[in-house]
This record gives structure tokens, sequence and C-alpha cells, in this order.
């Protein structure tokens, strides 16, 4: 099947809260929007789902792989639309008692789960008013996770992994790149942008980030700037705050270009 030249995509931005009901809700109302724009490949932040004051609260919630009222909206959504859904993450059941995997599900048009990517590196940041201990409450993955789609390979990835680019430069190279976040606005402000056109620039890959915004339980404050960039590190569409839909044509064919006329991927001499 020949490759499709054009790509509609879409980075939903989200102020989920501590009410599941709410931000399931929320979540529904914003991919629906999206695909009524016309988008195809539809990217849900990380906790689009809950975001509480007690982290622990996930945990309570973490489901099995392959069950759950999470998964199930999620399918149905993509099935529903006929689109590519990423879901942001959504807890999972782990082996470790009071930890949850933090997993990025990427859902097929048919509603089928196509690729799990488990978040490897666990955010940890003290600011000695703030402090973010991923690892207190999660587990973290053990293996890179590409998903093959018809515009080409995407590979999945989640907020602090950013901060690590060997992730992408695993094989195969990434046409697209997703990265659902709930980046604390103190980071965010400092690196959000930077680190996406970076891994976008780095891999010429398309790289889609959905991201929280505002204010949440526990005083938490996320960055919001949902954002996608092309492969030359240009911003095509971007969010500042609020919830909403950023939509972006993404020309594959363009990319096939940059890649041939600048073969950087072919240059490198050292391996992942």
């Amino acid at each position: 099947m020949t490759q499709p030249s054009k790509l509609t995509a879409a980075a939903i931005q989200m102020h989920s809260g501590a009410d599941l009901n709410e931000n399931l809700a929320q979540a529904g109302y914003l991919v629906g929007e999206a695909a009524r724009q016309g988008a195809e490949l539809v990217a849900l932040p990380e906790y689009f789902y809950l975001m509480p004051a007690d982290e622990r609260e996930r945990v309570a919630l973490a489901e099995d792989f392959g069950r759950g009222r999470i998964q199930q909206l999620l399918a149905d959504l993509a099935r529903e639309h006929g689109i590519w859904l990423l879901g942001g993450t959504v807890p999972l059941a782990g082996a470790e008692p009071g930890k949850m995997y933090n997993s990025s599900l990427l859902f097929d048009p048919s509603g089928a789960c196509a690729t799990r990517y488990d978040k490897m590196h666990l955010f940890g940041y003290d600011a000695g008013d703030m402090r973010y201990a991923e690892a207190d409450t999660m587990s973290p993955g053990a293996a890179v996770a590409t998903a093959a789609t018809p515009w080409g390979p995407l590979r999945l990835s989640v907020c602090y992994d950013l901060r690590f680019p060997e992730l992408y430069r695993q094989g195969p190279a990434p046409s697209l790149i997703t990265a659902p976040a709930a980046f604390t606005h103190a980071t965010g402000q400092a690196h959000w942008e930077l680190l996406l056109c970076s891994r976008a620039v780095e891999n010429l890959a398309f790289v889609i980030g959905a991201g929280q915004c505002g204010l949440h339980p526990g005083n938490k404050r996320t960055f919001g700037h949902s954002l996608i960039v092309d492969p030359w590190g240009e911003v095509l569409a971007y969010r500042a705050d609020g919830p909403g839909v950023v939509l972006a044509e993404l020309d594959l064919q363009r990319q096939a270009e940059l890649r041939a006329r600048l073969p950087a991927l072919q240059h490198r001499r050292l391996a992942s």
C-alpha cells in the first residue's frame, strides 16, 4: 500500500482535575471535536483521566491491560470516529505492590489497541516547595515501543522521556513521535518547546506534544503550550493555555524530501 502524502493530526490540551467522570467526558468531547475538524490521528495528554492532589489515587484506578473503563472509552472513541487515538497515558496494573505502569496506548480505527508503551523514565524533581517523585507510585517500563501506522513508524514516548534522546534513536527511525505530557510550569517554561523541537530536528520527524494546562489539585501547575512540530523544527500549530484542539496538516512528502536532502540519519557514527 502506498503511504499517504498528508496526515491531519491533533494534539488535545486538557485541564484535568480530580473527578474521573468529568475528565473522561472532557476527553470524549475534545476527541470528537478533533475528529470533526478532520483529524486522522489524535493524541490526548498524559494523565488525561485524573490529576489528583494525591498521586496514589491514580494507582487505585489501575486497570488490567485490555480491560477497564478508561481503556474501553478510548477503544470506543477510536472506533466511533474512525481515527487513530493515542490515549495519553492510562494507569495499568503491574507486579509491584502500590505501583502502576504509566502507559501510553495507541488505538487503531477499529478500536483495537495497536501498541502499548510503559513510560521508561520516571520524573523526579525537588524545588523545595514543590516535589515530584513518580518512582514512588510507578514502575518503569523496560521496552521501546514503535507502532506501524499508515504514515510510517510512530515512536511512543511520555513527558520526561523527552530528556533522553537515545529513546528516539532506536530503530526503526520514526516518522512520527508522540509525547503526551503533564510538564510542570517551571520546567515547561524553560524546556518544553526546546525539547520537542530538538527531538523533531535530530530525528527529522514530526513531533506531537499534547499537554496538561492550568492549576490542578494539590497546587500543581502544568505548562500547557501543546504543539505540533515538523521535521525542520517549525512549529505548525500550538495552544498556549486552556483546553482545546491543536490541529495541523503534516506533509509527509516534504519530510521525505528533507531526509533525502539532509541524510543525517544515515550519517550517524555511534550506535544507539
